[in-house]
């Protein structure tokens, strides 16, 4: 039996514990994209964690749908990441980069001449983000051709190479929360008639071309997926048949022995039964072919619940979001029984050092 403070293995690494630090978007980099010192500082703080999962970073110009969020596609932010994940290291710490690209969840005026966003169709969310105007309606996106896709999947090959330039120990490609990849998955987002629609086969087939070229580039034992089963956030209606859907992708997954599979365990910040989904079905899935694999859950998660499913083995890590946010030492104060910090939700998005780099240790 495992507890929730016991080492694990991950890419020839020993974590200290089973604790991830789940990617938050915290829209902190600077005007062109690359993270600052007080990103530096904001994860060496928190470098306790059994493994740190980036804020979720574009692997092109085109991938942006929020304001400051940082990228991973040019030199400047290679570098500056360097600075982040070797203070880490140097805190005895482990990362890797959440390798994002948000499709229809943009505006037009974060991207390159004011294009409109890319994504597996036409169709509008109705959702809203973040711009130099405050909260804003996401644009209407258009679909990207059959032949553009090659190009998208050589962005993610590049930016999984520049993650590794960058200190990371692996990525996490980000296939959840209605952004790109998880529009190509879902039939009640994608429209499309080519061999990248209809079918499930199809419909799943950017994804594992994605994790393809991921593995060719870094390894397999270096490539994490992020998956979001039945979240409704960012205008992702159900699928109509998301176990089958899921199913049919964790399989191929498995046989590709992707190092870890993170689930989202309901809808995203909110409720954990939304959706009648049997995620233990997965993971055996999952652990049959690929046992050394790691099967990290998330959302919603307490200390008490975290330690009940590592010890009963339905999963390898839990991952915890907005209490790493104000307790930069959440992992001591999760094995000591004490209290946690208040969380400033006012400060969650942009600005400076309050309510991201003064949240006291214990």
């Amino acid at each position: 039996m495992s507890t929730l403070f016991d080492t694990v293995s991950f890419n020839g690494l020993t974590l200290p514990n089973r604790l991830a630090m789940a990617p938050l978007t915290r829209n902190r980099a600077n005007p062109t994209r690359a993270v600052t010192p007080l990103v530096r500082d904001y994860y060496e703080q928190r470098a306790t964690a059994g493994l740190i999962i980036s804020e979720a970073t574009q692997i092109s110009p085109m991938g942006q749908g929020y304001l400051d969020t940082p990228g991973i596609y040019s030199a400047e932010q290679v570098s500056a990441w360097k600075v982040v994940t070797d203070a880490v290291h140097a805190k005895g710490g482990h990362m890797v980069c959440q390798l994002w690209h948000v499709g229809r969840i943009s505006h037009s005026s974060l991207l390159p001449d004011g294009q409109a966003p890319v994504s597996s169709t036409a169709k509008a969310a109705i959702a809203k983000t973040y711009t130099a105007e405050g909260f804003t309606d996401v644009s209407t996106p258009r679909a990207l051709r059959t032949d553009e896709l090659a190009s998208v999947i050589a962005d993610y090959r590049q930016a999984a190479l520049n993650a590794i330039a960058a200190g990371f120990d692996g990525v996490e490609i980000h296939s959840a929360n209605g952004y790109l990849l998880e529009q190509f998955l879902r039939d009640s987002i994608n429209d499309r008639t080519d061999s990248y629609g209809g079918s499930i086969e199809n419909r799943i087939r950017l994804v594992i071309e994605v994790v393809d070229a991921v593995i060719n580039a870094i390894g397999a034992s270096r490539t994490g997926i992020r998956l979001s089963p039945v979240t409704a956030v960012n205008d992702a209606h159900q699928d109509s048949d998301a176990q089958l859907l899921f199913g049919t992708l964790v399989d191929a997954l498995s046989q590709r022995h992707v190092a870890f599979i993170h689930v989202i365990e309901g809808t995203t910040g909110g409720a954990r039964d939304n959706v009648a989904f049997d995620y233990e079905a997965l993971r055996v899935a999952y652990k049959a072919q690929n046992p050394t694999g790691l099967w990290i859950v998330n959302n919603g998660y307490t200390g008490e619940l975290a330690k009940e499913v590592v010890a009963q083995g339905h999963a390898d890590m839990v991952a915890f979001g907005r209490p790493f946010i104000s307790n930069p030492d959440l992992v001591a104060r999760l094995k000591n029984n004490s209290p946690l910090n208040a969380l400033d939700a006012s400060t969650l998005y942009g600005g400076g050092a309050k309510g991201y780099t003064d949240y006291p240790a214990l």
